[in-house]
């Protein structure tokens, strides 16, 4: 090689580098890039979707429903282009942009499996549900307790002021109930019950003798301002990308943080598609990454890598890298990786109708429900299952828009119309699913996506101990519905299949050993001590609340860490 080759190659390398590179920019990814170039670090994060700007880019949020061509319905060939996202609640023709096309990004199902993917930036934190809670030494300290997978390397002391840090910047909104099994936070003021589900509380609590308890949703919608983001304005539509800026977001807080330090540097459509290992080091040197509209290749460099692509995607990328080396990809030595995939159990719960409260309405559309927190399993408590469930729901009451008869028409049907409804209340389960090493992801080596990338099979159901959950969950919410005057109970169970509920965990679970887990307690790769990950993958179990809350902290942690480590030259 000339010398002039060498130099431009430097020349070109020393443009491609940086201190870390994140790979992802959802809710860990975007806290990632957050808390490192705030500690100084020059940032790449590379996200494989399209750029998505916040305000600009929420194209529907400002719409009339009559805006919409087809009143919020999918077409005909969506219908046919999204077989995954039509199985479930999420195809509505608001936000089908937002969500992955499955022609070109296709998957394998050994055994059912619904993934939600959405390749934009800010990923999934656009559209989640926000619902926001803290895991408690209940669930740090159950696999250990009950032999079950291996003990988490962590407790809720290690990630107890981490969860202070991300919810004083997220802006959670909540009310503080003293709960060993759920702990309270560093919350915004609590957004209101109405009527119905103040007196449904009321009545859960006195008939249970203060063992259950039913409050307002713990939610990343903002009550006050913070941070130059204006307060929720009640208008639940949250998916769409808020105007206000009322939710924690990637685009609405995390992104301009970072981007106002002058470290971050973004790059879209980049799918990355393995990490580059230097065996001599036993570190990475960066990332190979394919262009997703011209199909080039470039590689970029950095000191450190957070891997937060979304659980299943980044453990993808691990059975990429170092294959020369280890068959089964980076971080496979324990035999662990892509193995114990969890996800919450859903799809079941209950509704009924509550009599009286004629008088009363409520106006505005609550971005948030009630949460009944786990109680099976605790105290006294005990079940033939292991771990428990919560729920979330909310009472309402019709309006004019409710089912009416198609025989009532005439004058009767414009005075029915005139007249709100009856309330009634409904809540749904969910459950915990745990860390069964059979439940695992592989690659397909017979099945390729629109860029010629092996795509993922996922071999993972529910067993027995879910089984037996469910049953308990649509039985004890029909009883505390019954026990506080709630009339006409109706439950319902429409199965689940693993990733349908959105909490999709596992696969590159922390631990404290190298010969049983992925990472370390620090979310190190024990493989690779300069690559991290911090997003579901990284979950030893999976509780039963959503866990959005726990990577950010994790992340965070992470983060800190790193930098530190950085300094002291450990990586």
């Amino acid at each position: 090689m000339s010398a002039d080759s060498t130099n431009v190659n430097n020349k070109a390398k020393t443009q491609n580098s940086f201190d870390a590179i994140v790979v992802g920019s959802g809710i860990s990814g975007g806290w990632a890039a957050k808390e490192l170039t705030e500690k100084g670090l020059k940032v790449l994060m590379l996200e494989r979707g399209r750029d998505y700007q916040h305000i600009k880019d929420y194209t529907t949020a400002s719409k009339d429903p009559w805006d919409f061509a087809h009143r919020g319905r999918t077409t005909a060939d969506q219908r046919k282009k999204y077989p995954v996202i039509h199985r479930g609640w999420a195809a509505s023709e608001a936000v089908m942009d937002s969500w992955t096309n499955e022609e070109d990004c296709p998957y394998t199902e050994v055994k059912p499996f619904t993934w939600w993917r959405s390749y934009q930036l800010g990923g999934r934190s656009i559209l989640w549900g926000r619902q926001s809670y803290r895991l408690s030494d209940l669930d740090f300290e159950a696999n250990a307790k009950e032999g079950v997978g291996i003990d988490w390397p962590i407790r809720y002391k290690d990630i107890a002021s981490w969860y202070d840090h991300v919810e004083k910047f997220a802006g959670i909104s909540g009310s503080k109930e003293g709960l060993p099994q759920l702990p309270d936070g560093q919350f915004l003021p609590p957004m209101d019950l109405n009527c119905v589900e103040k007196d449904v509380a009321a009545r859960i609590k006195s008939h249970y003798k203060g063992a259950r308890h039913l409050f307002i949703g713990r939610v990343a919608n903002l009550t006050e301002a913070i941070e130059g983001r204006t307060k929720c304005q009640f208008r639940n539509r949250c998916w769409e990308g808020c105007p206000f800026g009322g939710y924690f977001s990637t685009q609405s807080s995390t992104l301009p943080a970072a981007m106002k330090t002058g470290n971050l540097t973004v790059r879209p459509f980049s799918i990355v598609t393995k990490l580059i290992y230097d065996k001599d080091t036993q570190k990475a040197k960066g990332v190979e990454v394919l262009d997703a509209e011209t199909n080039q290749t470039y590689e970029y460099y950095s000191k450190i890598v957070f891997l937060n692509a979304s659980a299943l995607n980044s453990t993808w990328v691990l059975f990429n890298t170092a294959t020369d080396i280890w068959p089964g990809g980076l971080g496979s030595s324990s035999g662990e990786l892509g193995h114990n995939v969890m996800d919450h159990h859903y799809n079941l719960g209950a509704t009924g109708q509550v009599e009286g409260y004629e008088d009363k309405y409520y106006f505005g559309r609550r971005a948030n429900g009630f949460y009944i927190p786990r109680f099976a399993n605790i105290g006294e408590d005990k079940r033939d299952f292991l771990r428990g469930f919560g729920y979330q729901g909310s009472a309402s009451r019709a309006g004019w828009s409710r089912d009416i008869a198609e025989l009532n028409i005439g004058a009767d049907f414009k005075e029915a119309l005139t007249e709100p409804g009856g309330w009634s209340i409904g809540a749904t389960g969910f459950g915990e699913i745990l860390p069964y090493h059979e439940n695992k992801i592989t690659l397909d080596p017979n099945r390729k996506d629109k860029w010629g990338l092996p795509v993922l099979s996922m071999d993972c159901e529910l067993k027995d101990n879910e089984k037996k959950m469910r049953k308990a969950i649509v039985e004890e919410l029909k009883a505390m519905f019954e026990a506080s005057g709630v009339t006409n109970v109706h439950t319902w169970d429409n199965g689940h299949a693993i990733g349908h509920g959105i909490h999709e965990m596992g696969t590159a679970r922390m631990g404290k050993d190298p010969k049983t887990s992925v990472l370390n307690a620090s979310n190190q790769v024990w493989d690779a001590k300069n690559v991290f990950i911090t997003d579901g993958a990284c979950m030893s179990s999976s509780a039963c609340q959503n866990p959005s809350l726990t990577y950010m902290a994790l992340t965070a942690r992470a983060a800190n860490f790193a930098v530190d480590e950085l300094k002291k030259g450990n990586l």
